[in-house]
């Protein structure tokens, strides 16, 4: 498996991924992504931004993460356990439902740990779903410190809980 910038030409796969993904956690009662996000644009913008990664089995493209140092608003009154201004962000993390439990999550986010360090970010920082008890399971696994809850209305009247793992500091 290996870890390569996404392209336009990939979007197609990408977004057959992200749709997987959302109909899987639907089926399991996890009403975090749906078929508006992530949409087709959201998706387009963070290969534009050059921030999205396609994790690559064969021939095929099986997960993708988005990595970046911009600060969504969301975040701006969450209290950080390193100052703001030289963190990494993750977002939209997702595995094809027929390759989770392979390890597949744990080689993304060691990829973006990794790529942090290479650049000297003080933390990589997330939010995941409140209801999604596989996910905050795995994040307390890999050493993230969960923070309080922040909300995305137009997603879930539930929660998303900020984690931080704190890098260089």
């Amino acid at each position: 498996m290996n870890i390569e910038k996404a392209s336009e030409m990939n979007i197609e796969q990408l977004l057959s991924i992200t749709k997987s993904c959302a109909k899987h956690m639907i089926e399991n009662g996890i009403f975090q992504w749906n078929e508006y996000y992530p949409s087709k644009v959201v998706l387009l913008n963070d290969i534009g931004l050059n921030q999205l990664w396609k994790l690559v089995k064969g021939n095929s493209i099986i997960g993708l993460v988005v990595l970046t140092e911009v600060e969504d608003k969301e975040y701006k009154n969450v209290k950080w356990l390193t100052d703001n201004g030289n963190s990494l962000y993750v977002h939209r993390l997702a595995v094809h439902p027929d390759f989770q439990g392979m390890g597949c999550a744990q080689k993304l986010m060691t990829f973006a740990e990794n790529l942090a360090n290479e650049k000297n970010y003080n933390s990589v920082r997330l939010d995941t779903f409140s209801q999604n008890k596989r996910n905050l399971k795995f994040y307390h696994q890999q050493n993230y410190i969960k923070l309080e809850p922040i909300y995305f209305p137009n997603q879930s009247e539930y929660p998303f809980y900020c984690f931080e793992k704190v890098l260089n500091v």
